[in-house]
């Protein structure tokens, strides 16, 4: 059983066939394509969740360091496996990757069974009338819970499982990784994500519709990290919210929660329609758009990467980013707005960066997740839409308690103040800097590339 992004033992349709035949040999492959580009904190997440993982198959995990293409055969071979076992991989590297395992598995007699994937529905799935790919969420979603998943999988009482040495190289990267900024993480594993579930099922879900858009409270489900891993799977959570009853408050909070699922779901489709959407405008109409050379604009892209650009909502998101390798979605929303449309920067360059360090960072979420704001991505007409940073802050984090934790410069400023500081010296008590762009003028001129661009395009 080879483990990616399914690092769990419930509901696990790929381990519970690859048990079905007979002992089973769990394996890690710590892949340098992907642990190179992963940021500090995310190399830890992971750690976390391989130990945790390690844990739930009582020390029998085997973790490997190398070329999967090299390492799994090999592996295969050591442990006399009939069969290599995987949840399906949809990313377009994944989805070269193993191809190119499959078929030195084959010149070795080895089988290769793919079951499951990290969806409710795999990608690809749902088809419009046509038979072709759905372009735009809603009518996807509506497709997609008319198509309906499978009951989560059995989990085995005791599975029967064949250990064999991991890679010290490894093991000692790993354990390096996570002394180094576990610290700094949620709790990782199963455990730990059933709990948090719990407790938003139980304690927030009811107020989730009204107060997911607010960072300064803990208000939404911060599960997306156990997703991106798979130590939680979409369909366990859809069952248990199918099995919920109550009032309509709840009824609300369950809806909600589950679009927001859909959302995830529904760019991993589009992905997998489009895998050069993957670093490339979806949008072919916005392709002659006019961007500023970050080079250039070295000075305000660092800025903004580094959380002093002068708007306080935008340093806040980017500062707990750098911190914790999480941001509130709303954030993340308003801090790609920033980069995008007051610096005029090209998204894949934000794209890279929330990549490397989210501990939730999902290509498919998080790329179309920024051309959705940027307007070259799935939504029909966003080219007018510019976030002020100044009215956002102001709106979804009205007291200021998000902008007082994570800019103690203005720890002293409350409500409107902590957004605007500018309109009181007092404000600028000590070394908060001053605004780098002027975001009314940046708006004018946004508007401007993409009103030149859709006429051209």
């Amino acid at each position: 059983m080879w483990f990616r992004r399914d690092l769990r033992g419930r509901d696990h349709p790929a381990l519970q066939a690859a048990l079905a035949i007979g002992d089973t040999a769990p394996l890690f492959v710590v892949d340098p394509t992907v642990w190179d580009s992963a940021g500090p904190r995310r190399q830890a997440w992971l750690a976390g969740n391989l130990r945790a993982l390690d844990e739930r198959l009582d020390g029998r995990l085997s973790v490997r360091m190398g070329t999967p293409r090299q390492v799994v055969p090999a592996f295969a071979e050591e442990v006399g496996a009939t069969s290599v076992h995987v949840s399906a991989e949809t990313t377009p590297y994944g989805r070269r990757r193993d191809a190119a395992v499959e078929a030195a598995l084959a010149e070795a007699d080895i089988a290769w069974a793919a079951t499951g994937s990290p969806y409710a529905v795999g990608p690809g799935r749902i088809r419009n009338g046509s038979g072709g790919p759905y372009q735009v969420f809603t009518p996807w979603a509506k497709a997609w819970r008319a198509h309906g998943w499978a009951a989560p999988a059995n989990s085995p009482d005791s599975p029967e499982l064949v250990a064999a040495d991991s890679d010290p190289r490894a093991t000692t990267l790993l354990d390096e990784a996570w002394r180094a900024h576990g610290s700094e993480l949620p709790s990782p594993g199963e455990d730990a994500a059933w709990r948090r579930w719990c407790h938003f099922r139980d304690d927030l879900l009811d107020d989730y519709d009204q107060d997911r858009d607010r960072p300064g409270i803990d208000g939404t489900s911060r599960l997306s990290p156990y997703l991106r891993l798979g130590v939680l799977h979409p369909r366990s959570l859809l069952a248990d919210l199918a099995s919920m009853s109550g009032g309509t408050s709840t009824s609300v909070g369950v809806a909600r929660f589950e679009t927001e699922l859909a959302w995830r779901e529904f760019y991993a489709d589009v992905l997998w329609h489009h895998p050069d959407s993957a670093w490339q405008d979806l949008k072919p109409a916005l392709a002659g758009m006019r961007y500023d050379d970050p080079e250039d604009a070295s000075d305000a892209v660092e800025a903004w990467r580094t959380g002093t650009t002068g708007y306080p909502i935008v340093d806040a998101g980017m500062r707990q980013l750098l911190a914790t390798g999480w941001m509130h979605n709303r954030v993340r929303m308003i801090t790609a707005s920033f980069l995008t449309k007051d610096l005029h920067m090209w998204w894949p360059i934000g794209a890279r960066h929330f990549l490397s360090h989210l501990i939730d960072g999902d290509l498919a979420s998080n790329n179309h997740g920024w051309q959705w704001v940027a307007g070259t991505g799935t939504d029909a007409s966003p080219y007018f839409r510019v976030f002020n940073p100044i009215t956002q802050g102001k709106k979804f984090d009205p007291a200021g308690d998000y902008v007082r934790r994570w800019v103690p410069e203005l720890a002293h400023l409350t409500g409107a103040l902590a957004h605007e500081p500018w309109t009181t010296d007092a404000g600028y008590r000590g070394d908060y800097p001053r605004r780098i762009v002027d975001h009314a003028e940046e708006r004018i001129e946004s508007l401007e590339r993409y009103r030149v661009a859709r006429a051209h395009g």
